[in-house]
């Protein structure tokens, strides 16, 4: 499989005092998403922001903003269903009812910096098994060593009966992993044979971590939710030089970038959203 890179131009937490290039409303955030797309982002990591900028799970900002999307490329979009502190997991999980081609499915609750992030057990499978229901591929996302357990019991459950499993080793957030080439080796060490991943590395490391990953069979995300620096002091005006910099470096590895095709044939992704390629 080639390297697949997903844009993450928002996230939750960041605001433009942090870096003014922050797309945070649907139009900035489909200008971003194109952009990437055309720099070789296959996957679009999607967060949504409200009016004034705070996170939201409002269903009309989110399609408006698929919509957008849309319009622009075809870039596989990804929701996230943890959309941000404080927002209740009954509002984030109606995301799902859109039907994005995947979906984040965080399998445990967790301390995420200064805020709880309340993923409870019995949610979290009616999620995964809504998901499963309507053809959303789940992008798990693992901040811890017990999460991926938590993600094989799913799994042992049937309640992510869609092969190949994708995962996302998230690593930096207070609370989480630190972000270290060890943390990494042993996550990637546990993974389910045949599995895909993607490595998140929050901050100072993200150019670091991703270099790893690439090395070692990984893809890559790149973007001002995961780091709003482009170097040291540097701020990253917007989320294009991000994108420009995982791809020229999977190519300085000899590793071709997928498109949108080559990436939903391999993770066998089903044709039910309005952000389908």
């Amino acid at each position: 499989m080639n390297t697949v890179i997903t844009v993450a131009p928002t996230g939750p937490i960041a605001t433009k005092a942090d870096n003014p290039w922050l797309p945070t409303q649907p139009h900035e955030i489909a200008d971003a998403v194109e952009a990437a797309f055309r720099a070789g982002a296959a996957v679009a990591h999607i967060h949504l922001r409200d009016a004034e900028d705070r996170p939201t799970a409002d269903l009309d900002i989110a399609r408006r903003t698929m919509d957008l999307i849309g319009e622009r490329c075809p870039i596989l979009i990804q929701l996230s269903t943890g959309v941000g502190p404080g927002v209740p997991f009954a509002e984030r999980e109606k995301l799902v009812e859109l039907r994005p081609r995947m979906a984040t499915l965080n399998p445990c609750s967790m301390s995420f910096g200064n805020v709880e992030f309340s993923n409870p057990p019995t949610d979290v499978r009616r999620l995964a098994a809504r998901m499963a229901e309507l053809g959303v591929k789940p992008e798990l996302e693992i901040y811890d060593t017990g999460h991926l357990d938590a993600c094989l019991r799913l799994r042992d459950e049937g309640l992510l009966p869609h092969q190949p499993l994708q995962f996302s080793i998230v690593l930096g957030v207070a609370g989480g992993m630190a972000a270290t080439p060890d943390n990494l080796l042993t996550m990637v060490n546990r993974l389910p044979e045949g599995a895909v991943w993607q490595v998140i590395a929050v901050g100072r490391t993200n150019l670091e971590l991703g270099a790893i990953g690439l090395a070692l069979g990984g893809n890559v995300r790149a973007g001002l939710e995961d780091t709003l620096h482009l170097r040291r002091g540097v701020l990253a005006e917007g989320n294009l030089p991000l994108v420009e910099r995982a791809a020229a470096l999977a190519r300085s590895l000899n590793r071709d970038i997928a498109d949108t095709a080559a990436t939903a044939a391999a993770l066998r992704l089903a044709d039910v959203g309005a952000s389908a390629s």
